[in-house]
């Protein structure tokens, strides 16, 4: 049955030209209007880098432009921007003054601590890595730089510069049970674990102390003609490496002697500080302050085999042997990023931009974190740990 009274239906060919009028009718008004032309203008500006970048990738695919300045030219925080090689996850507050100067990180598997040194507070603040919670910050550590997690005796020991002394913190009790005089500016600290001694740099006094763990007492001091930068503990060649910043040298120490049995130039490198090891491929990774180069050092030849421009103000290095990642502090606001395809192929993925005057961080290579305390932010004095996850490249 129909309905009388409907509407009579148009034909297809009348809908069509119902509806092109109708189209002509609103280009005629918006011809028209003055505004129309500055929102064409604003989107032809707008839109032409992304229209020159798809022509570019089309013309030339084998050149890749990076994506990441395309992000930043938006306005994009790079560390957000797809592609980034870190991403932000989470950010805490830490006890203590506002403003003060951090220093080194460690990780403690046993009881997944992550140990950070305060440096200008004099703190050493104990954070639980499964709930980013304080657990304790243990005071009277003033100056305190350098942190390593003694595994024998569950302790800590600290080199504190404002007091030229290594602090020793019992974490049963989370308090300094013992005081070790030391020489003028104590900075970083390497633990060789089978040979129950740690390896603390006296800076500014050109020397290296050598700590007997089972009795926290010092046993050697060497000797140096150079500042002496961060040591680090080789577990596969068992030897000890410190930098000599102001000669441009890696020295090797025997362990089992506690004797320097080698002094290598390092081309190409500047006030080598930093250091992180890959003990497995038997290379080295140096920050080197005063030319802002990452070089990459050949253990085994003795030779650098690879120099990356950093941001400036690198500071402490990390590697991450799971992803092949290797991570630079750099004080001027960025964390330099770097990648190990293999044991001779590496290169430089970004600069990661962070709030100004990171010094340190620490990774974990169980979940691929990176921890970095921060004494700013947005421009603002501050007291806070700011947590990386790491993106695969």
């Amino acid at each position: 049955m129909t309905d009388s009274g409907a509407a009579p239906r148009l034909s297809p060919l009348a809908d069509e030209g119902r509806s092109r009028r109708l189209d002509m009718w609103i280009v005629g008004v918006a011809l028209t209007r003055r505004d129309t032309f500055i929102v064409l203008a604003l989107l032809i500006v707008m839109l032409s880098p992304l229209v020159i970048l798809r022509a570019w990738n089309d013309t030339f695919p084998s050149v890749n432009i990076a994506v990441i300045a395309v992000a930043r030219a938006a306005g994009i925080a790079s560390g957000e921007a797809a592609g980034a090689p870190l991403r932000k996850i989470a950010e805490f507050e830490l006890p203590g003054p506002a403003g003060k100067r951090f220093d080194y990180l460690t990780i403690d598997e046993d009881d997944n601590y992550l140990l950070s040194a305060h440096l200008g507070a004099g703190l050493l603040h104990v954070v639980d890595l499964r709930t980013n919670a304080v657990v304790k910050t243990v005071r009277d550590v003033p100056g305190v730089e350098g942190v390593a997690y003694i595994a024998e005796g569950r302790k800590v020991y600290t080199a504190n510069w404002g007091e030229n002394k290594i602090g020793v913190v019992d974490l049963a009790r989370m308090s300094v049970i013992k005081r070790l005089p030391t020489e003028e500016k104590p900075d970083g600290i390497a633990y060789a674990a089978p040979f129950h001694k740690a390896y603390v740099s006296n800076e500014r006094a050109k020397a290296e102390s050598i700590i007997d763990v089972r009795t926290d007492t010092i046993v050697k001091v060497l000797r140096f003609d150079s500042e002496t930068g961060v040591p680090q503990y080789d577990p596969v060649a068992q030897k000890v490496y410190v930098n000599l910043q102001d000669r441009n040298i890696l020295a090797v120490i025997d362990p089992v002697t506690d004797a320097v049995v080698g002094r290598y130039p390092v081309q190409g490198c500047r006030g080598n500080h930093g250091m992180a090891l890959d003990p497995e491929h038997h290379r080295a990774f140096l920050s080197c302050e005063g030319n802002d180069t990452l070089t990459v050092f050949n253990l085994d030849t003795h030779q650098a085999m690879a120099h990356f421009a950093m941001a400036k103000g690198a500071d402490v290095v990390m590697f991450d042997p799971g992803l092949g990642r290797i991570y630079v502090a750099c004080s001027s606001g960025a964390i330099s990023v770097f990648q190990m395809d293999d044991p001779t192929h590496f290169r430089k993925l970004q600069d990661i931009p962070v709030e100004p005057k990171i010094h340190s961080l620490a990774v974990d290579p169980r979940t691929h974190r990176l921890y970095a305390p921060a004494e700013q932010e947005k421009g603002q004095p501050a007291s806070k740990m700011f947590v990386f996850e790491a993106v695969p490249n």
